[in-house]
């Protein structure tokens, strides 16, 4: 692997995360964080070349929506995949990493902080990286996940915002909103946004801005939520608007996000149960 840059101070240059199912009320346990029922293992990161002509490929599908690809912070999401494709992601300079489930992301944190991890061609990367945590909030596994994480990009409750507190003073998080009305999905509603930011600004927490997934389907069906959520981030004064993934980027960029999550678009398909 050829020598990594410097970490930039500033998002990099230039995410597909599902989100989980919604946890329920906050009086019911939190849901299970596993991967579905018989996963297989990790499938192995493409070539560290191969990552970065498609990083190429997102590059100029975020200038063709009409940005600046050095605006638009690209979160690489490598849920289903081997610590490899972390150390492919700092290497193409993509310092955002994004992981759904608990247990995954620290085990690949802690797989490249094992001694032996990092050699003279292969630098530490586990210093440089920012991991952002993508699946829903549960407070059991807060007290794991503070140590690592640096983005909370989920945080639709005022118990979770309670628990990443108690853990992680002052951390950086978003606040997903559920724009699209449809049943059983992550996230507050606009009309409750606010309210949670205020609370979770008591908290201690540095709320960053807003994060959406919009509904599946044709990408065009998104802008509604997409719209939505930006609209909401610009009354709140919030500067962050995560939206758009490998399939709707396009439109999420022509609403306003500042920030995708990109997986497949990086490192291809996933095996099936990571899905």
């Amino acid at each position: 692997m050829p020598d990594l840059p410097d970490a930039p101070d500033a998002p990099n240059a230039p995410g597909t995360a599902d989100a989980p199912d919604a946890p329920g009320p906050a009086d019911l346990p939190d849901p299970p964080d596993v991967p579905r029922s018989g996963a297989p293992a990790p499938a192995p990161a493409p070539p560290v070349d191969v990552v970065r002509t498609r990083l190429g490929a997102v590059h100029r599908r975020i200038a063709d929506a009409g940005r600046d690809p050095a605006g638009v912070r690209i979160v690489a999401v490598t849920k289903g995949f081997a610590p490899d494709a972390v150390r492919a992601a700092v290497a193409v300079g993509l310092w955002d990493v994004g992981e759904n489930y608990a247990a995954e992301l620290v085990a690949k944190a802690g797989a490249l902080s094992l001694p032996g991890a990092s050699t003279d061609a292969e630098p530490d990367v586990s210093a440089l990286v920012r991991w952002h945590y993508l699946g829903a909030v549960q407070r059991r596994r807060v007290r794991s996940l503070a140590p690592v994480v640096s983005w909370w990009d989920t945080v639709c409750r005022p118990e979770e915002g309670a628990a990443i507190a108690a853990h992680a003073p002052g951390a950086s998080v978003m606040v997903e909103v559920e724009a699209t009305g449809l049943p059983g999905r992550n996230g507050v509603e606009p009309a409750g946004v606010a309210s949670l930011v205020t609370t979770l600004r008591d908290q201690g927490l540095d709320v960053r801005g807003l994060m959406t997934v919009g509904p599946h389907g044709p990408p065009e069906a998104c802008r509604p939520a997409f719209r939505t959520t930006a609209g909401l981030a610009r009354e709140l004064g919030l500067a962050e608007v995560s939206m758009g993934m490998t399939d709707d980027l396009e439109v999420a960029l022509q609403e306003g996000s500042t920030m995708v999550r990109v997986g497949r678009a990086l490192f291809g398909e996933r095996p099936p149960r990571w899905r």
